[in-house]
């Protein structure tokens, strides 16, 4: 097999990239040199029939996959990784091939149906607190508790995918990719947490969109932006415990859909608990194991945008194999993509309606209030 068969050596490097491995580690499990690795991704020499099954069954892409145009990758600088110092660079690089691969699920589908655009003001170098209060009057919620934030998101035009990684060291990022805003959410863990990651990563969308989403400082930014659009002031205010007893505000925390951190938090910032009432708190929390274990976790939020795309694809008798085998990927790349996110049924905050593109396309996707 050589080049001339269209075999594309930045590929194999992606999926590598994409499983987290090391040259050294994938030559070891395929059995060969780790010098044939890196000379099958320099083109130097193409791998032969039996080595290229091997690494794509290794790496869990078809065949096909590997004879495709050059992809196109993200860049570690354009996502707004929360603890980029902390991450190996296998961690980095699966969360980027997620991405990548999101960018692409993305782009079949707005062939197909016609997803909402993006709707979220740039609030650059504004105080977190108070883009949070106008971003809620943009989208006319007032103080009101927020019902569901990724529905949220898809009806501000962000495109919310998984990224179904069991690793605590990266829990979502953000990027704009041209006039788009996507959000990766990591829903392995707790509802509570992955809804205050999704508006963490919306406070990055719209205070750092011509900057770097990235340092301490940015970090920052977005957590108070998270913690003031999830809980307003004045709602806090109003429905915060006369004594912040840890099991008053485990009640209370409902209200606004966070974590029971998340409400001792707000309420030390906005200064209803004292420093030392926090501390206390933050032990206390520590001591019962709520750090890991929501107390009275909250129903997953899922996504609407894929719950009416994939029945509307059903109905057109189009699987997610279907699909997958037109992207060249295995379907579980599909179904990682969307997990946690995917459900049948549709409920609302806002309702999508469906109307038929003319000839046999798959039906329009709109989603209006």
């Amino acid at each position: 097999m050589d080049r001339l068969d269209g075999f594309n050596p930045s590929r194999l490097t992606f999926a590598r990239k994409r499983r987290g491995l090391t040259k050294t580690r994938l030559a070891k499990a395929v059995g060969v040199e780790p010098r044939s690795i890196t000379a099958y991704e320099s083109g130097e020499f193409c791998p032969d029939t039996s080595n290229l099954q091997r690494l794509a069954s290794l790496l869990r892409f078809p065949l096909t996959f590997f004879y495709g145009d050059d992809l196109e990758e993200l860049s570690p600088d354009s996502a707004s990784f929360r603890a980029l110092t902390k991450m190996t660079a296998a961690q980095r690089d699966t969360a980027l091939g997620c991405g990548a691969m999101a960018l692409r699920l993305n782009d079949w589908f707005e062939k197909r149906f016609e997803l909402p655009e993006a709707a979220l003001p740039d609030l650059s170098g504004e105080d977190p607190e108070a883009a949070a209060y106008m971003l809620r009057q943009h989208c006319g919620l007032g103080e009101l508790p927020i019902k569901n934030m990724v529905h949220l998101l898809e009806s501000r035009g962000v495109r919310v995918f998984s990224l179904s990684i069991d690793s605590t060291s990266v829990d979502a990022y953000a990027m704009w990719k041209n006039e788009t805003p996507f959000v990766f959410l990591n829903t392995m863990k707790s509802a509570e947490r992955s809804r205050f990651d999704a508006a963490h990563e919306l406070g990055h969308l719209v205070l750092h969109r011509h900057g770097s989403p990235q340092g301490q400082a940015a970090e920052k930014e977005a957590n108070a932006f998270a913690s003031a659009f999830l809980m307003p002031r004045a709602s806090v205010f109003t429905h915060a415990p006369r004594f912040a007893s840890l099991d008053a505000i485990i009640e209370r925390k409902k209200i606004w859909g966070v974590s029971a951190a998340a409400l001792s938090y707000r309420l030390h910032a906005i200064g209803h608990i004292t420093d030392w009432h926090y501390r206390s708190l933050c032990i206390d929390i520590e001591r019962r194991g709520f750090r890991t274990k929501e107390p009275f976790e909250m129903k997953r939020e899922s996504s609407q945008i894929f719950a009416k795309v994939f029945a509307s694809l059903r109905a057109e008798g189009v699987s997610k194999k279907f699909i997958a085998n037109e992207l060249h990927l295995h379907v579980d790349e599909v179904e990682q993509l969307v997990f946690g996110l995917a459900i049948t049924g549709v409920s609302s905050d806002h309702a999508l309606h469906a109307s038929r593109r003319s000839g046999s396309a798959p039906p329009a996707l709109r989603l209006v209030k």
